[in-house]
């Protein structure tokens, strides 16, 4: 090849690279920047197996595409769901790190999570296994609860203070005996070791039984009251849903058959609907 046509292709090949160069630096990948605390960093669900959608799928495990919380499943109009449909400021992923079998000694390290998601808009649902971790004399104490529950705000008031939280009211335990015990089917399942402090002889009308079951439910109402002061405490961030949770008004079609304790897909969507109300999001 001649010599000049050598150094011709050199050239070419030079000016070639060039304009490569010239398009990438006109055109710089873009770089996705951490959100502020005040940025769209999304929604974090911290609880117990209610907020990680248990048993709604029929099967015996966490469902997350159908919890009330952070659901992204068709079934359920979710928050995070809603959150999307409204066009809220509020935008990001949705993370879930409630646990089945959870109590309040677990905020706190979900609430650190929820700190290293970023995320700015945050639920918490816990209790129900505080009061059905076994017996009535196995029940956190009521103070204990409290420290509990106070630590785990305190992690998301010092890692996330422009964060929105939700404090979600305890569901009416109490309620799914009275509708649950004089069918056969959720008497049956209860017999399996389900919430016993509450659900132990459910067809039993000893005067020990009753006053077991009048124990759960004053501890259930005596939590409640603690969530309400420690949103109280936690200052103009944190919102209590002013116990609609617990006011659903649970009935056998909302639970799923195989447990008859947790919410199936619909009671998911009926917890979704009260609580949203609350949430301060939705005006």
């Amino acid at each position: 090849m001649p010599r000049r046509w050598v150094a011709a292709l050199a050239c070419l090949a030079a000016l070639v690279a060039l304009a490569c160069e010239g398009g990438t630096s006109a055109s710089p990948r873009p770089t996705k920047s951490p959100p502020s605390s005040g940025g769209p960093g999304g929604i974090a669900a911290l609880g117990d197996s209610i907020s990680t959608g248990f048993a709604s799928c029929l099967v015996l495990t966490s469902c997350e595409r159908n919890s009330w919380s952070t659901g992204d499943g068709l079934r359920v109009q979710s928050h995070y769901r809603r959150l999307l449909d409204e066009n809220s400021a509020i935008r990001g992923k949705a993370y879930n790190h409630a646990r089945p079998g959870a109590r309040a000694d677990a905020l706190e390290g979900q609430a650190q999570a929820a700190v290293r998601d970023r995320a700015d808009y945050i639920t918490v649902l816990i209790g129900a296994n505080d009061i059905c971790r076994g017996g009535v004399d196995a029940m956190t104490p009521v103070t204990q609860f409290r420290a509990d529950v106070d630590r785990g705000l305190r992690v998301l008031r010092t890692g996330r203070p422009k964060a929105r939280v939700l404090v979600v009211s305890i569901p009416d335990l109490y309620r799914l005996w009275e509708v649950g015990h004089g069918d056969a089917r959720a008497a049956r399942a209860w017999r399996r070791g389900i919430c016993p402090a509450l659900l132990a002889n459910a067809t039993s009308t000893a005067p020990a039984d009753k006053a077991r079951r009048a124990a759960v439910r004053d501890r259930i109402d005596a939590y409640n009251a603690q969530l309400v002061a420690a949103c109280r405490a936690y200052g103009s961030r944190c919102r209590h849903d002013g116990g609609a949770a617990h006011k659903v008004r649970f009935t056998l079609d909302l639970l799923n058959p195989l447990d008859w304790f947790h919410p199936n897909a619909t009671g998911q969507d009926r917890l979704a609907e009260v609580t949203w109300r609350s949430s301060g999001l939705a005006d």
